[in-house]
């Protein structure tokens, strides 16, 4: 979800197989690495292909590398971005090589959550300020001796080290490496009734499986987290947008246009993202959510 680092810097790129049209022609869609972005770029590289007549390029980057693309040509679309104020500036503010595309009409949050039978066994988990109370209980091997906040991609949107340090906590945040490994790791945790404290998010597939209970961290209030290194509060709440290159928006391409128009909700990401997840390709869960949607997608092409 939510990539800030600058891992991922090799590109893969996967034409999608469609004609290329005059009117529209390739257009190149960054692939960042969550399942819901995934979902996202999935459902408009569907369509740009199948109603607009695009050739479809995805390229496998890190949120940062992708915007380094809006300069040099290689990346036309973000479909799902996680506020990012630094790369807002660089790119739109600063280089004017990247424009807001607007909305994607999903709401983003980020937190810190543990299990439901943690919740229900230790109610007062749920708030910060007695997380150090059972510290010793989510201690792992790995945290050395302090307890555990399991984090997911190190490249993932977190302040986590920040709000332990300037939370006072006795805790070490922890990386498992992957979106897919945080997930197992809460999965594991909730049926095997193991403590866990973890970073996750939403819109995600995986809290209709598992309805992970949200951590009250101190309240987000503007500017709290404006310096990286004293973050105390929790994340706010994110209007996940798109973002495409200015040589894009500017071509009066199609697929600029149906980027621009291109919105739906979290549970619409969501059921896409469950269809992936278990084990449909990316294109044929799109399919499926077009085929239900056509009005919908109609009013994109509009």
């Amino acid at each position: 979800m939510l990539l800030a680092g600058c891992g991922g810097a090799s590109v893969n790129q996967a034409a999608a197989a469609g004609a290329s049209n005059a009117s529209c022609g390739t257009v190149n869609v960054a692939m960042n690495a969550w399942v819901g972005y995934t979902a996202n770029a999935a459902v408009y590289s569907y369509v740009a292909k199948e109603k607009l007549g695009c050739s479809v390029v995805q390229k496998d980057l890190s949120e940062q590398i992708s915007w380094q693309g809006f300069g040099s040509g290689e990346v036309d679309v973000i479909i799902e971005n996680w506020g990012h104020d630094d790369l807002v500036k660089q790119y739109i503010t600063d280089q004017a090589v990247a424009v807001d595309a607007g909305p994607t009409g999903n709401e983003g949050h980020i937190g810190w959550y543990v299990p439901p039978w943690m919740a229900e066994k230790y109610p007062d988990i749920t708030d910060s300020k007695n997380l150090n109370k059972y510290a010793s209980l989510l201690a792992t091997s790995e945290s050395g001796g302090k307890g555990q906040v399991l984090d997911g991609d190190p490249a993932f949107v977190t302040n986590d080290e920040a709000l332990v340090k300037n939370l006072g906590l006795d805790y070490k945040v922890v990386f498992s490496g992957s979106e897919a490994a945080l997930i197992q790791s809460f999965r594991s945790a909730e049926k095997n009734k193991t403590p866990l404290l973890g970073y996750f998010y939403e819109p995600q597939w995986f809290l209709s499986e598992v309805p992970l209970v949200k951590v009250n961290l101190p309240k987000w209030t503007p500017g709290c987290d404006s310096d990286p290194e004293k973050v105390a509060c929790d994340y706010p709440d994110y209007k996940l947008n798109k973002m495409i290159s200015k040589k894009f928006a500017d071509s009066g391409s199609p697929a600029a246009k149906l980027a621009k128009a291109f919105t739906w909700t979290n549970d619409d990401q969501d059921a896409v993202a469950t269809d992936i997840q278990n084990g449909m390709k990316p294109e044929e869960a799109a399919k499926k959510w077009v085929d239900a949607h056509s009005q919908q997608v109609q009013a994109w092409l509009q």
